[in-house]
């Protein structure tokens, strides 16, 4: 659990400098990532849009209560992970080494498998 990389399905947002994870508890990665540094990446490909962004940052994670401006802001949850019911964890990353590419397209579409 501890190895570096692993990839967990997580919805995030940015709130007050931080970015706050949602992660499914079952998966129990919040386990093995409390207190640890991780690297987490986002971006806009599958948007289709004719900019898109990746982010990727480092930053120690720690297993939080967000607040109820958090929630709302997270959204609907999932109804089920790995078919069973979705209980919800969320993790706090102070973003440290973060590294920001844009690539800017021409009026047609990019497509969608190839940057």
């Amino acid at each position: 659990m501890r190895a570096m990389p692993f990839v967990a399905p997580a919805r995030h947002i940015v709130h007050h400098g931080s970015v706050v994870l949602r992660i499914h508890r079952g998966f129990g990665y919040h386990r093995a990532c409390n207190g640890s540094v991780v690297a987490y990446g986002a971006d806009s490909f599958d948007r289709g849009g004719r900019n898109v962004w990746s982010v990727q940052f480092i930053g120690t994670a720690r297993i939080v209560c967000p607040t109820d401006e958090e929630r709302r802001l997270f959204g609907p949850e999932p109804e089920r992970a790995d078919g069973e019911p979705f209980d919800p964890v969320f993790m706090r990353v102070e973003p440290q080494f973060v590294t920001l590419h844009t690539l800017d397209y021409r009026e047609e579409q990019p497509s969608g498998h190839a940057a």
